[in-house]
């Protein structure tokens, strides 16, 4: 995508200080491959060692071996001073785009959590795409699949009426329109608006989870200026962006007006929301096909040179840090607004090391033009969050350990370069 910029276009695109929310613009549909085994790479608390292994691969066999690396509640509770509200704590919650990358997981998480989740997925006749739903623990008893469509207004009445919390991760996600406005920025707003209506007409919805992204805050009118720290204050600037139409630019449109409209909805009727912001999502899954942003995580593995400049100035969170953060302020009395949920900032040669010390096995490149040891990580601050009690869990190094080795089983990843 790169090569069809003009030149203006990449002289934007080269400065740009690219997060998460670009990771998805450049989605490589070669590797949206099934794992032949369909088999999690994942441990449950809830599940006997002997199940777990069974049932899990390898992966799961070595994570109960050492609790230190496990995806259980040992490693990532939530702070047990959190004070929870009782009204919304283990009740009926409903969860948009289920079956993907980030909801998988947080619905994996509820379940963990007691919960009982109605979840929303565009064709519940197609089992493949559901069955890791289906797997987790706790899915007979307290799991249910929803058809639902972001397009189709009333879609989620059902789903959401009688649940006491909604969390909104689903977004369309096309890139390759020739009309981005009609095809991915109208239906993006309209669906967040279309599952805020729900909730409007369910009274029984105390509180709305958005998952936003960073591509709704770096890209201001100052996102140039040195030492700049980005957080929940920052807004993109969207007329900037259709100007300019940098790569990825109708993304951070559509992310930014959506998150608006759902303030300006929630305001208007009385909705309790929050907004969680995540920056570029790494670690083990439970879907079965590669998550457009492991595509850009690991494009240093995979050679894959388009996704070189997303990790230029990269800012990166785990994916179960991610969902615990949702869930955090979800059940948080005193939680109010917009969360940056970002674990650490790095730098693509700070990434490079790290993987090339780790796994010399992909030949990872150490080297890169227009950047060296002196060029600055560029910071989100998670401060807010942070503040409120919540803990990140995971290392930078532990979020690239568990997402190579769940590539790996799934047959996503090979065991080597072959380069």
């Amino acid at each position: 995508m790169l090569g069809s910029l003009t030149k203006p276009h990449i002289t934007v695109f080269q400065r740009h200080r690219f997060t998460y929310s670009s990771a998805i613009i450049l989605y490589d549909k070669s590797l949206e491959t099934h794992n032949k085994s369909r088999r999690s790479s994942l441990v449950f608390r809830s599940r006997a060692e002997k199940t777990s292994s069974k049932r899990f691969g390898i992966f799961a066999r070595r994570l109960i071996k050492d609790p230190a690396m496990a995806f259980g509640e040992e490693k990532n509770p939530l702070p047990q001073e959190t004070p929870l509200n009782p009204q919304l704590h283990r009740g009926t919650v409903c969860v948009t785009g289920a079956a993907g990358f980030i909801g998988s997981w947080l619905i994996m998480r509820l379940l963990e959590r007691g919960y009982t989740v109605r979840a929303t997925v565009r064709d519940t006749g197609k089992p493949l795409k559901t069955k890791h739903l289906l797997d987790l623990p706790g899915a007979n008893e307290r799991l249910t699949l929803w058809k639902a469509d972001l397009d189709d207004e009333g879609s989620f009445d059902a789903a959401v009426d009688g649940c006491e919390g909604v969390f909104h991760v689903a977004t369309p996600m096309d890139f390759e329109s020739e009309d981005p406005e009609n095809d991915i920025i109208k239906p993006t707003v309209n669906g967040v608006l279309n599952v805020m209506k729900s909730c409007a007409k369910a009274k029984s919805v105390k509180r709305v989870v958005f998952t936003s992204s960073a591509g709704t805050v770096n890209f201001t009118d100052d996102f140039q200026t040195p030492g700049k720290v980005f957080d929940e204050s920052c807004w993109t600037n969207v007329d900037l962006c259709r100007k300019v139409k940098m790569t990825g630019w109708m993304y951070f449109v559509s992310k930014t007006l959506a998150e608006k409209a759902a303030w300006d909805f929630a305001e208007e009727n009385k909705i309790d929301l929050l907004t969680v912001i995540p920056t570029l999502v790494v670690g083990p899954f439970i879907m079965q096909t590669m998550p457009p942003s492991m595509i850009t995580a690991l494009a240093l593995l995979t050679r894959n040179e388009p996704h070189y400049m997303i990790l230029r100035q990269v800012q990166l969170v785990h994916l179960d840090d991610l969902c615990m953060s949702h869930i955090f302020v979800y059940e948080h009395p005193e939680a109010k607004g917009r969360y940056i949920s970002s674990t650490c900032d790095a730098t693509i040669v700070q990434v490079a090391k790290m993987l090339a010390q780790k796994y010399p096995e992909y030949n990872v490149p150490t080297k890169f033009k227009d950047a060296d040891e002196s060029l600055p990580a560029v910071p989100f601050s998670s401060k807010k969050l942070l503040d409120l009690g919540f803990k990140f869990n995971y290392t930078m190094e532990e979020m690239f350990d568990g997402a190579i080795q769940c590539c790996r089983e799934k047959g996503l990843l090979p065991e080597k370069a072959s380069f």
